[in-house]
């Protein structure tokens, strides 16, 4: 079912379930987020997609856009002083978490943060997250779980279930593609890639050598998807050179 709604005076049609934040990305407004993914459900953590709502007869409230759903007359406002002032105010505290985080002090400077007011934190479990839980929405959503919330208040923090690696995780790096802050630690080699405490093997091109995925990757996707054993044996740079081949021998 279709709602008709107006965000910045510009009627729009959006379909009932879906988020505001989302709608008004996908007509071209710009508003900012850290912990939106559209393959994850929202959370609101970061408070950062903050805009004015009225909707009806009800008074104008300032909401994360991320997770409200959009509504038959709903009016929105992106863009105002008050929504400017709080933004300022929540970069300032996400850079305390993350003051070397250039996404962040990006974020910061649009919004006329020049000095933040708030010392760097210390002691943190790793440094520069900012709690957004995107690692461990995208990992839940993937299917491996290997990543949880720990604590509560001011002792959260991003680790492992049971304070130890999980059998669950194969390595696929998905977690280190989603982090705005790009804050968690990876290392790769020509053979093996290092992440939250484990070390995996790559799978390698059996044309060009390089690193496909990381062997655990593969068994998982290959026993999930339903893929011939022989689906990860080479990159995809050299099946579409393949590929390419066997065209241009059809051709000629």
């Amino acid at each position: 079912m279709s709602v008709q709604l107006r965000i910045d005076d510009v009627e729009i049609e959006a379909q009932e379930g879906q988020f505001v934040l989302d709608v008004a990305r996908r007509v071209g407004f710009d508003i900012p987020s850290l912990c939106h993914h559209e393959a994850v459900p929202p959370i609101g953590a970061c408070r950062i997609c903050l805009v004015e709502v009225t909707v009806g007869i009800r008074p104008s409230q300032l909401t994360t856009s991320c997770n409200l759903p959009v509504e038959q007359g709903m009016e929105v406002v992106t863009a105002s002083p008050l929504i400017h002032q709080h933004r300022a105010v929540n970069l300032e505290l996400l850079l305390a978490r993350a003051p070397s985080s250039s996404r962040l002090r990006e974020l910061a400077l649009q919004a006329g943060v020049l000095k933040p007011r708030f010392k760097p934190l210390t002691g943190q479990a790793i440094k520069n997250c900012v709690l957004c839980e995107l690692c461990v929405r995208v990992c839940a959503k993937l299917g491996h779980s290997a990543l949880t919330t720990v604590g509560r208040g001011d002792n959260k923090r991003i680790g492992l279930p049971f304070n130890k690696p999980a059998d669950t995780c194969v390595g696929c790096a998905s977690c280190v593609s989603v982090c705005p802050t790009d804050c968690i630690l990876i290392k790769d080699t020509p053979q093996n890639r290092t992440i939250w405490g484990q070390s995996f093997a790559f799978q390698l091109c059996k044309v060009c050598k390089s690193p496909v995925l990381t062997a655990r990757h593969r068994d998982f996707a290959i026993a999930t998807k339903g893929l011939p054993e022989d689906y990860y044996d080479v990159c995809e740079s050299c099946k579409q050179v393949a590929a390419s081949k066997r065209l241009a021998s059809v051709v000629w």
